[in-house]
């Protein structure tokens, strides 16, 4: 785990089917915990060494991702600017911030300068399929076209992957018209179902 993680956290080496059961015993019935039980949970996971306890505040998250509350984005971008990268960033992005997003957080974060904040605001509609905000999620990509970052470069063509599936001619369109400034990772992620 560690090694496929870039040895980048330490790990129990839990799987997660086992994790995921060790959670919903450990957790018990917690059908309707408060905001402020949900932000303490998040963070005392995320104060833990093992990975394992990162995913498990993702999972409780996502799970009570309505009862999160107004504070949503403030946990968020402190869940993913401490011990970043992208297991736990996706995960928060795609179904946590993406329940929560706020135009001028989401358009902050985008030119943040940190690269996981700015991964985020990318990749937050990738669930938003007919509902996708095209004209951001096509400003997204732009900001970060030119980008050298792995990481840039394939959320840029996940995200617009994931929207070819609801538009493909305007994403055809998009990658056509900037593919002088497209990275060809970025390029062959949005047109790898075209």
């Amino acid at each position: 785990m560690a090694a496929y993680m870039k040895d980048q956290f330490s790990f129990l080496g839990v799987a997660s089917p086992e994790r995921r059961a060790a959670q919903r015993e450990a957790l018990g019935d917690w059908r309707a915990p408060t905001e402020d039980e949900l932000s303490d949970f998040a963070r005392a996971c995320w104060a833990k060494y093992e990975r394992e306890f990162q995913y498990a505040a993702c999972d409780t998250l996502i799970r009570h991702v309505k009862r999160i509350g107004p504070d949503a984005l403030d946990l968020c971008e402190d869940l993913i600017t401490d011990k970043p990268w992208w297991d736990t960033t996706d995960a928060l992005a795609s179904r946590v911030v993406a329940f929560h997003a706020r135009r001028p957080v989401i358009e902050r974060w985008l030119t943040s300068g940190n690269l996981w904040l700015e991964r985020t605001a990318i990749l937050h509609q990738l669930g938003y399929k007919q509902a996708t905000d095209e004209a951001f999620l096509f400003h997204a990509c732009l900001t970060h076209a030119a980008s050298t970052e792995f990481f840039h470069r394939k959320a840029i063509g996940w995200a617009l992957r994931q929207y070819a599936k609801v538009s493909p001619d305007a994403v055809r369109n998009f990658v056509a018209d900037h593919a002088d400034e497209l990275s060809g990772l970025s390029e062959r992620e949005a047109l790898k179902h075209l």
